[in-house]
């Protein structure tokens, strides 16, 4: 009588493929996710842009919006002083 028992290749092969599976869930759950999940919340910061917030830009230039566009931003900077600037510039809203 003989067992039919797994051939070792695939065995082999499974031994094999299992850990590059495990390495691929682990990327996905702590680095691939959590930046979908970031985008989602800039974007929507972005998109949650109004007239006379306080904002920063991303190279560190503080300012009042003054006027929106679907893609620009006008920001003033000092009195009498207003810059125009991609709506992708802003880096975060101030609070308060």
């Amino acid at each position: 009588m003989f067992l039919e028992t797994q051939s070792p290749a695939a065995g082999g092969l499974l031994a094999l493929v299992l850990p590059f599976a495990v390495m691929l869930l682990l990327m996905y759950f702590l680095m691939i996710r959590p930046q979908q999940a970031q985008q989602k919340q800039r974007q929507a910061m972005l998109d949650a842009l109004k007239k006379g917030d306080k904002v920063i830009t991303i190279g560190g230039i503080h300012g009042v919006i003054t006027a929106l566009t679907d893609d620009t931003v006008t920001l003033r900077v000092a009195e009498k002083t207003e810059i125009v600037i991609s709506r992708s510039g802003v880096g975060s809203v101030k609070n308060g």
